[in-house]
């Protein structure tokens, strides 16, 4: 993936921050050509780690790795894996459009699509294989988007899918992670949680979000408060 592609995906997203070039990512993806049998797999060439959690039960979290690819201007569809490694499980799928769109849903829809502002800033969202620069930009471009997100593998320890698909939500405020959940990724991929959340509060320059999580499925979602007019808290000098 050249330079262009890659600042176009993070543009589409909804914040149209640039990203250079990102060889990591790049490296042996995308080569997939239009009309041929593997092409679609070809375009999930975009990394990145999150924590889900079910919007039903938030104490149930389940750390997610993403491989996404833009599929038209504001909107990217990820397959969601339990690992990085060559026998990875396939998770589910997730659907990630700009603010913009989210907007203009209707009311019945919105309930399936979480926001990406406590992840983004309180540093639950990584992308391992970016250079520190371009993995910034990407959290802002992303920190405003919306995900649709269904786990057809519900419990990864069980030996086939079981179950329900299960509708994932994000983490919206301080408190409500699993402290061992986030170790165990802190650990695997060699970073602190509370660094990242720092960093970003820093150059981003707005306060992590406090917004509960929902009471039942069919509360929309919201990004930064609980009440009052949506909107982000400036940095605290």
């Amino acid at each position: 993936m050249n330079r262009r592609e890659l600042v176009s995906m993070v543009g589409a997203m909804g914040a149209g921050a640039a990203l250079g070039t990102s060889q990591a990512i790049a490296d042996g993806h995308g080569k997939g050509n239009d009309n041929k049998p593997m092409a679609p797999l070809g375009n999930h060439h975009l990394h990145f780690c999150g924590i889900h959690c079910a919007k039903k039960d938030p104490r149930i979290q389940i750390v997610t790795q993403h491989y996404c690819g833009m599929v038209g201007e504001g909107m990217h569809q990820c397959l969601l894996y339990d690992s990085v490694g060559k026998g990875a499980r396939l998770l589910g799928v997730e659907y990630i459009i700009s603010d913009d769109i989210f907007r203009k849903l209707p009311d019945m829809e919105k309930p399936y699509w979480h926001p990406h502002t406590y992840e983004v800033l309180g540093g639950g969202l990584i992308a391992p294989t970016m250079k520190p620069d371009e993995e910034m930009a990407f959290m802002k471009g992303l920190l405003l988007t919306w995900g649709k997100t269904w786990h057809t593998w519900p419990d990864p320890t069980t030996p086939v899918p079981m179950g329900e698909p299960m509708l994932m939500w994000s983490l919206m405020g301080d408190g409500q992670d699993d402290p061992k959940v986030f170790a165990a990724r802190d650990k695997e991929f060699g970073v602190k949680t509370a660094d990242i959340r720092k960093k970003r509060i820093e150059v981003i320059g707005y306060e992590v979000p406090a917004v509960p999580q929902p009471k039942n499925v069919k509360v929309i979602g919201r990004q930064w408060t609980a009440t009052g007019e949506d909107k982000p808290t400036p940095k605290k000098n």
